[in-house]
């Protein structure tokens, strides 16, 4: 936050050769037993990558050519509905590479194998698709599952069906202006959400992928997020955590013909640049006892403002410091409640609170307590306070008041990184969706969902009326 005083491949018509854009850093898992086991959870049945070039053969490769034979079989049916005419597999073909190894020959479009350690590509060029099989799938399926491999070579395969479509080739869809670089990447984002929406529903010959895993994909695709203050005018630009996951949920919940027609034109980003060194240098988050009265006093001004156009009566809750975590409900709301009777806020600064702040940073406090907020908008408004109404209807509002930071009406906005704040936090803790008797929606999947209708649609999505 501040007050006044900001996948996986590069954009394809900007550049031959699609690289992730932030490499994914860790220890490969080694141990043959571990991917093996991830290998049966994630395929009813595996496919030899006999077909993929400088394949080892071994488990990280057969899940790689499992998801490829799958991915490669969606857009064989999907894509002729969509764009009228047959699809074409790719013509270069597939390549695993073993960046661990000092000798490895370079694969297509790049001079040496470690270009590419941590990454995976697409490059029109040589219409192929390279792994890194050292030090990027095998950390995907440690920390991810099998579903962080399907995620990025469907994110890869999106680049090849955008080369078919004309994007790169030159022409009216080559506008730079239609589709710049961060266009590009949520194209592809959105199109690996409409390939895994298929695999969840069962469609998939080989893979698989439960409802429940969605929440591990969505922390696999935040992984690739740019850069802190990264600008998304900027070419290679990819999107925040908050721009990448709102592309894959579009996918995956209205489907390709959605993520074909994204333009500039129709769709905005949050990723932003510092406009101050001042915010820079503090990262762009504010220490948690200047965060408090400072996002409590805007959110009072933001939803006495959207009450009294919606109709209805509404006082600003009363923050009130507590040293233990409130119990003024019939349920635990977390170190942050809203306490109908006494129309407050009560809040708990040290404990888990204090390590949201201190481990994810400021703005994912200020989501937890603007849904606080949302809450007592809600019983003003006569709306449930109990039920999934309320635990959506909360993340809505927590959302809508989230978006008006972005342009915002007064002194306060957001900083780069806190829409990459509010996704982790509502992936990882369901405290912004608890209602009053501290019931909450478990999916972190369907708590950005709620989350980003808000800030898509402000509060007339979040029926207020």
């Amino acid at each position: 936050m501040r007050t006044p005083a900001t996948l996986i491949a590069l954009a394809l018509a900007v550049v031959s050769l699609a690289a992730c854009g932030t490499p994914v850093r860790g220890t490969a898992v080694r141990s043959p037993a571990v991917i093996a086991e991830d290998l049966a959870r994630s395929a009813k049945s595996v496919v030899d990558p006999d077909f993929v070039n400088g394949s080892d053969g071994g488990d990280v490769d057969r899940l790689a050519a499992t998801a490829i034979t799958d991915i490669q079989a969606y857009w064989t049916e999907t894509y002729p509905s969509l764009f009228g005419g047959p699809w074409e597999d790719l013509r270069g073909g597939f390549y695993s590479v073993d960046t661990a190894d000092a000798g490895a020959e370079p694969p297509p479009c790049t001079e040496s194998a470690a270009t590419i350690s941590g990454n995976a590509y697409y490059c029109s060029n040589g219409d192929v698709i390279v792994w890194d099989r050292a030090a990027l799938l095998p950390v995907l399926t440690e920390r991810f599952g099998g579903g962080g491999v399907m995620l990025v070579l469907a994110h890869e395969m999106g680049h090849a069906v955008q080369q078919r479509t004309g994007l790169g080739r030159g022409g009216d869809r080559d506008s730079a202006a239609l589709y710049p670089g961060i266009v590009i990447e949520a194209m592809a984002d959105c199109y690996a959400g409409s390939f895994i929406r298929w695999v969840v529903d069962g469609k998939a010959e080989h893979l698989q992928v439960e409802r429940e895993e969605l929440d591990s994909l969505m922390r696999a695709l935040i992984t690739f997020r740019d850069p802190l203050g990264t600008s998304h005018r900027e070419a290679s630009a990819h999107g925040d955590a908050f721009d990448r996951v709102s592309a894959f949920q579009d996918g995956f919940e209205s489907g390709p013909r959605l993520c074909a027609d994204i333009t500039a034109s129709n769709r905005a980003f949050t990723q932003r640049s510092f406009l101050s060194e001042e915010d820079a240098a503090r990262g762009g988050n504010l220490p948690l006892p200047d965060l408090v009265p400072a996002i409590s006093e805007d959110l009072g001004s933001y939803f006495s403002r959207e009450m009294s156009q919606a109709g209805h009566e509404w006082s600003t809750p009363k923050i009130e410091p507590v040293t233990a975590d409130p119990r003024c409900t019939a349920g635990e709301q977390g170190a942050v409640a809203y306490c109908p009777e006494q129309n407050s806020v009560q809040l708990r600064e040290d404990g888990t609170l204090g390590d949201i702040h201190t481990n994810i940073g400021d703005f994912a406090t200020g989501t937890v307590l603007a849904s606080r907020f949302g809450l007592s908008a809600l019983a003003a408004a006569g709306k449930p306070t109990t039920g999934e109404p309320a635990q959506r209807g909360t993340l809505c509002l927590a959302g809508a008041y989230t978006g008006s930071l972005l342009n915002p009406q007064g002194e306060f906005t957001v900083s780069p990184g806190d829409l990459d704040e509010a996704v982790q936090v509502l992936l990882g803790y369901d405290y912004p969706a608890r209602d009053v008797d501290g019931g909450s929606i478990a999916s972190g999947f369907d708590r950005v969902s709620a989350f980003r209708g808000g800030v898509v649609g402000g509060t007339k999505a979040c029926d207020l009326g």
